[in-house]
């Protein structure tokens, strides 16, 4: 009587167990401009230093759209907690133990021929920026911030000025610019967390790491503020689950910010 039972808890250790859902997917997605609406043309800055003309005109990258695939450039994407409250943050159990071992950075913002570089900076709580002045001329970076102080400095040229302090979390963009050149602006926005993108030359954007589950997803571009409006700062639901190689793929987002 012993062999048939041996037989079943044999035939039950050799079932299939159901795959389980992955814990961390990378997210990818695209931001378009919607397709009624027609691709604006950079304009021509009004320059008043002949330098910063050596290579050409200066155009205006405040909205830039891909003209092959609608794709829009720079908009801030991020994840958040499923809870539409604001003040609701992210558990420890949602972030990836990977992200443990990341250190403070220095978070570089260049300026080769009179216009920022990144013009949209993305970092977390604890790095440092660094302001670079490659330029052959004097150069001035004007920022004002909630809670990470204001700043009115000039850099010489051929100098760079890093911030004394680390930068703390900020619940809004960070608006800079340099006084002597006022065509030259960028924003900088500070997260508590690793879940954030910035969109390419496609409008593309992967988020790497994300936790499987229910969480909100929020788009920002600097000419309109977030996508969906006031309303749109809580983000929109966003159920995270793996497919092939523990990735999502999303549909293309519009994003109107004309």
């Amino acid at each position: 009587m012993r062999y048939p039972c041996a037989l079943i808890v044999l035939s039950f250790a050799l079932m299939p167990v159901a795959a389980q859902p992955p814990a961390w997917v990378t997210v990818k997605g695209q931001v378009v401009l919607p397709a009624n609406v027609v691709i604006p043309q950079p304009a021509k800055l009004d320059v008043n230093e002949k330098a910063c003309l050596a290579k050409g005109p200066l155009l205006d990258e405040k909205i830039i759209v891909n003209g092959k695939n609608r794709g829009l450039r720079n908009v801030v994407v991020w994840l958040r907690p499923g809870d539409p409250n604001p003040a609701v943050k992210f558990n420890a159990k949602d972030i990836h133990p990977a992200d443990a071992k990341r250190k403070p950075a220095d978070v570089v913002i260049d300026q080769p021929c009179c216009v920022f570089t990144p013009r949209i900076t993305l970092a977390r709580v604890g790095d440092t920026i660094v302001v670079k002045n490659p330029a052959a001329f004097a150069h001035n970076f004007f920022w004002a911030s909630a809670e990470n102080g204001d700043l009115n400095v000039t850099i010489p040229a051929n100098m760079n000025y890093k911030f004394q302090k680390p930068l703390v979390l900020e619940s809004s963009a960070i608006p800079y610019k340099c006084t002597i050149h006022p065509w030259m602006q960028g924003y900088v926005r500070v997260f508590d967390h690793p879940y954030f993108a910035l969109t390419d030359a496609d409008g593309k954007f992967e988020i790497k790491n994300a936790p499987a589950g229910n969480y909100r997803i929020v788009y920002w571009h600097e000419s309109v503020g977030f996508l969906g409006g006031k309303a749109g700062r809580a983000g929109a639901p966003i159920a995270i689950a793996g497919g092939a190689n523990d990735t999502m793929e999303m549909k293309p987002i519009d994003f109107d910010v004309k």
